[in-house]
């Protein structure tokens, strides 16, 4: 700390008398002392035995701002003159807790004050160092007077050549406006900040939590950019039929569980469910794959389940496990499989599920009794109930189902809405991501910063609380979990806001669910939340990290749900810590427009099975309000990323149009012989982009018979036929052992390349391949009068991924294939396209 001498000295911190009239003999009297005792706390000061002060009190105002002008505050001013005023300054790194410290200063009085040289007296104010050894104190050594800093300035000597005039810290912080000073006559030295480092705390919190998102987000931009997002929409695309490649290797599943730890530790608004649910599914497909190849892992005898119906099985699986994990709900992960991603069920499926996660929470279990005894630092807190309200009866009248419908019916329309805005917010960024992948880390490096700020600077608008003795939790508490934090009040108080902000997404959950604290927070801090997080989860899904939706829902539905039990006051017995779980499940089902699964979720969490009856009530409110407005948040997603998901319900208005008019609007369908040239093949895979290809026969019986749909061939088992060089050099049928000695069961099951990386010389062009072996001969046909709604419930329902079209009479000369329609051909979005004349439905918009 700096000794202001030059320019104090030239502004005098209070008027002295006149020397005129001043008797000689007071010159040289020897003064009274006066001794004051200042302790300066962190969040205050006390002066003497006085009672404590606080910085941001109005009335210390004059004390503080005489301070700052570097003048002597009126109240330690000695009103006689001649008078010696020492002060007693003791820094206390601690927070005032109403015990009197003042009493055990021991103040150190000089033998002799000489009396002042000048003629003209004044007071003498000196401050003296605490003698006592204390890790708490800081002590200071200024000695010095009115007229000895004149003397010395007269003198052109500097002060802080003598050791008695130097203080012992003698750096100010700079960033600090308001700190207090010591003054010693007309000298003013800066003994410490009462102030918090706040700005290198933001720094130091904004700093760690950008560090997070960056490495979470190089991550996922440029290693796995599939790991991006939550990932549950690729899971149900894929569970529906549509292929997502790269979505579930070695690769995604590393930086999923790497980012989402980063990501969520960096204070962004987003949850580990999402991610927690691709990581189960990344981790059965590599078993079902038998490992991976790319990181030398395999086990070939998991190669049994590398098909495409045990691979769905598996996955599944792992999905269900994943919000096991997540929620810790066993039979919640296997409602959640069944309701929201699968999209065919079967009862081995059902009984597979439940054993995943049975294993998961058994495993989950074990864990945590290792941990219990905070060997695992947070991990072991909680048990298997996260959130857990059993502690309060649930009773209810007639009365109390009126906000429960009023919840219900706020679920639904900010669920929807919800969904609306984040559409526009998702277009927005695929706008700004497809610029470069410098764009996405800029992008989320922003958001980041952002979310910073405003976990860091918006808890102190709130103002601090007094603890309530009836408060089932210590309050304050400092560090870690828990209700009640202290932030920047002093002992005895709490911010409610900071309650909130000022912590991990999970103990923010569980402090707006805590029960029996009517009084723990304000509307205004529980408004404010609310909106936050609102915004924060609108801008913060969609950037270039592993995130979840669960969380962030749950949140702000638990922080509208809390406002209107707060609201009700006391004309509802339902418990304010209640309101916010309904508000919570309210909004997930306005959001997501899941019910059962939701519902089995949200008790086990709480462990109150009493909660069921109005859990059901406005779970079933929220979806039915939010599905007149606009699809689920996930369907909105498949929509925006282009994968064609089939709905379980076909439009009305496909009821107008056959398949047989769809075959007719789309190019001529290739059709393949059973016994087919090489040439022709190869310039069917170039030429085209097709997975399928019918394979067709000219009739035998009788001679000259009308031509026969002898089944379906795939392009992957094309080139793999032409990789192994599998050729006729005459066209004919091949026996049954000379397919089994060629190929295997395991080579038909893996993927293919691209036909450019397959070499093909100009002989082999000539030769032949009977595709007869590798021929499915019974594909899914329908006849051509069929009506699109039928033939995609039927392609849905049976998971086929080609439909072959075939007409109503065959005749010699005509093809017996009338056209093949894939997923992508009925699509509503794609029907509207080709058939503009058919009339759009009033309601939901068609995807």
């Amino acid at each position: 700390m700096d000794n202001q001498t030059d320019d104090n000295s030239e502004q005098p911190v209070q008027d002295l008398p006149d020397s005129n009239g001043v008797d000689a003999n007071q010159l040289h009297q020897k003064p009274e002392v006066v001794t004051h005792n200042i302790i300066l706390w962190k969040n205050g000061f006390t002066v003497d035995e006085g009672p404590f002060r606080g910085l941001d009190d109005p009335e210390n105002a004059s004390f503080l701002e005489s301070i700052g002008k570097s003048e002597c505050p009126k109240e330690l001013q000695p009103t006689k003159m001649g008078t010696a005023v020492f002060v007693n300054v003791i820094r206390k790194e601690e927070y005032y807790n109403g015990q009197d410290w003042s009493t055990n200063i021991m103040p150190v009085e000089p033998t002799d004050v000489s009396p002042p040289l000048s003629t003209a007296p004044g007071p003498d104010t000196d401050l003296i160092v605490d003698p006592m050894p204390s890790s708490t104190s800081m002590p200071y050594a200024v000695t010095a007077s009115l007229n000895d800093e004149q003397e010395h300035s007269e003198n052109g000597r500097d002060l802080e050549s003598n050791s008695l005039h130097q203080p012992l810290l003698l750096k100010r912080n700079k960033t600090l406006s308001s700190s207090p000073l010591a003054m010693v006559g007309a000298k003013v030295s800066y003994i410490e900040s009462l102030d918090y480092e706040y700005l290198m705390g933001f720094l130091y919190f904004a700093g760690a939590n950008l560090g997070l998102t960056l490495v979470a987000a190089v991550l996922c931009v440029y290693f796995a950019p599939t790991a991006a997002g939550p990932g549950i929409p690729e899971i149900k695309a894929y569970l529906n039929g549509v292929d997502t490649p790269n979505m579930y290797g070695a690769a995604p599943l590393i930086v999923k569980i790497i980012g989402s730890i980063g990501a969520v530790s960096a204070g962004l608004d987003l949850g580990k469910e999402g991610p927690l649910v691709h990581i189960g599914a990344c981790i059965s497909s590599l078993l079902g794959q038998g490992g991976t190849e790319n990181y030398r892992i395999k086990w070939r005898w998991l190669r049994y389940f590398n098909n495409d119906r045990d691979m769905r099985d598996l996955i599944t699986c792992g999905a269900s496990s994943g919000v096991c994990a997540a929620f810790r709900s066993p039979v919640g992960g296997v409602l959640f499989a069944l309701e929201e991603v699968a999209t065919w069920w079967r009862s081995a499926l059902l009984w597979r599920t439940f054993f995943s996660t049975a294993v998961v929470v058994v495993v989950l279990r074990a864990v945590i009794q290792i941990c219990k005894f905070g060997h695992c630092g947070l991990f072991g807190k909680g048990g298997l109930i996260m959130f857990d309200v059993s502690g309060v009866s649930v009773s209810y009248h007639l009365v109390d189902i009126i906000p429960v419908v009023i919840i219900g019916v706020i679920g639904g329309l900010l669920g929807s809405f919800y969904n609306h805005v984040l559409h526009k917010v998702l277009r927005l960024y695929n706008m700004i991501n497809e610029k470069g992948k410098l764009h996405k880390l800029a992008l989320a490096l922003s958001v980041s910063i952002f979310t910073s700020a405003c976990l860091y600077g918006l808890p102190f608008l709130a103002r601090c609380k007094p603890c309530d003795p009836n408060f089932p939790d210590t309050c304050p508490t400092n560090g870690g979990a828990g209700n009640f934090k202290q932030f920047k009040c002093p002992d005895g108080y709490y911010s409610d806001l900071a309650t909130l902000l000022v912590t991990t997404n999970d103990d923010a959950v569980r402090n707006i669910f805590s029960l029996n604290t009517r009084t723990e927070f304000d509307i205004f801090s529980l408004t404010i939340f609310f909106f936050l997080y609102w915004i924060l989860g609108l801008i913060t899904f969609g950037i270039a990290v592993p995130s979840g939706l669960f969380l962030p829902i749950i949140l702000m539905g638990s922080a509208y749900g809390r406002m209107l039990g707060m609201a009700m006051g006391t004309y509802t017995k339902i418990d304010q810590g209640l309101y916010a779980v309904l508000g919570a499940a309210s909004l997930m089902a306005g959001s997501m427009r899941m019910t059962v699964s939701v519902c089995v979720i949200f008790l086990e969490l709480t462990n109150n099975l009493l909660l069921l009856p109005i859990t059901m009530l406005v779970l079933l409110i929220a979806k039915t309000v939010g599905d007149c407005f606009n699809p689920s948040i996930y369907e909105i997603i498949l929509e925006l990323k282009g994968l064609p998901f089939l709905e379980s319900h076909p439009e009305p208005w496909m009821r107008n149009i056959t398949v047989g008019e769809l075959a007719d609007a789309k190019s001529p369908v290739v059709t393949l012989n059973g016994v087919e040239k090489v040439s022709r093949i190869v310039d069917v895979l170039r030429n085209t982009t097709h997975n399928g290809f019918p394979v067709v026969d000219k009739g035998t019986k009788p001679p000259g018979a009308a031509e026969e749909l002898h089944g379906i061939v795939l392009r992957a088992h094309l080139l793999l036929v032409l990789k192994r060089k599998w050729f006729l050099k005459e066209r004919r049928r091949t026996k049954e052992w000379e397919v089994r000695e060629k190929f295997s069961w395991v080579d038909l099951a893996e993927r293919q390349g691209h036909i450019d990386d397959v070499a093909v010389t100009k002989d082999e062009m000539e030769l032949f391949v009977d595709l007869h072996p590798l021929t499915n001969t019974t594909p899914h046909t329908v006849v051509e009068t069929m009506s699109a709604a039928k033939a995609m419930v039927q392609f849905r329902s049976l998971g086929l991924r080609h439909m072959i079209i075939v007409p109503k009479c065959q005749i010699t000369g005509v093809s017996p294939v009338v056209g093949i329609l894939t997923r992508q051909d009925l699509r509503p979005h794609n029907i509207l396209s080709a058939f503009p004349h058919l009339v759009k439905p009033k309601g939901r918009k068609a995807h």
